[in-house]
C-alpha cells in the first residue's frame, strides 16, 4: 500500500504529491500497536482473535479453492478461470480469510494458499464425515 509513485523515467507517476502523504499516513497508524491492542481486548472480554496469512487470498476461488492471477480481473471484479464463479474481488477475499481463520480454530492449521493449477486438498488433520447428521 506504501510502494512509491514516482514510476520510470518512460512512465512517470501522476500525483507523487498525494501519494506520498498517503504513504505517509498509513505508516504513521501503528499497525503493531493496533494488533496489540486488538488483541488485548479480545482477550479481556473472552474473545480469541486469530491471525491469518492474507497472501493470495485475493487470487484464489473461494469456491474451488484455483489460485492464480488472472482470476483477478480487475481492482473490484474476481472471475475464477475454473470454475467460472464471479464475485466482487473483497467479498471473494474475505471469504477466503473467514475460511481460513475456521480452519485454524478448527484444526490448528493455516492454510497457505500457493498459486499452482492444483485445486486445494482439505486438511490432513479434519476427521472424516462417516453419517448424517441428525436434527
Amino acid at each position: 500500500m506504501s510502494r512509491s509513485g514516482k514510476g520510470t523515467e518512460k512512465k512517470p507517476g501522476r500525483n507523487v504529491r498525494a501519494k506520498s502523504g498517503l504513504n505517509r499516513a498509513i505508516l504513521d497508524q501503528g499497525w503493531g500497536k493496533f494488533l496489540r491492542q486488538l488483541s488485548y481486548k479480545q482477550e479481556r472480554r473472552g474473545g480469541l482473535l486469530i491471525s491469518v496469512n492474507p497472501h493470495y487470498t485475493s487470487q484464489m476461488c473461494n469456491c474451488c479453492g484455483f489460485v492464480d492471477s488472472s482470476n483477478r480481473k480487475s481492482q473490484a471484479d474476481f472471475k475464477c478461470i475454473a470454475c467460472g464463479h464471479e464475485d466482487h474481488a473483497d467479498v471473494n477475499a474475505a471469504k477466503n480469510i473467514l475460511a481460513a481463520g475456521h480452519a485454524v480454530f478448527a484444526c490448528g492449521e493455516e492454510l497457505r494458499p500457493t498459486p499452482s493449477k492444483a485445486v486445494k486438498a482439505s486438511s490432513m488433520k479434519q476427521e472424516p464425515f462417516l453419517g448424517q447428521l441428525v436434527a
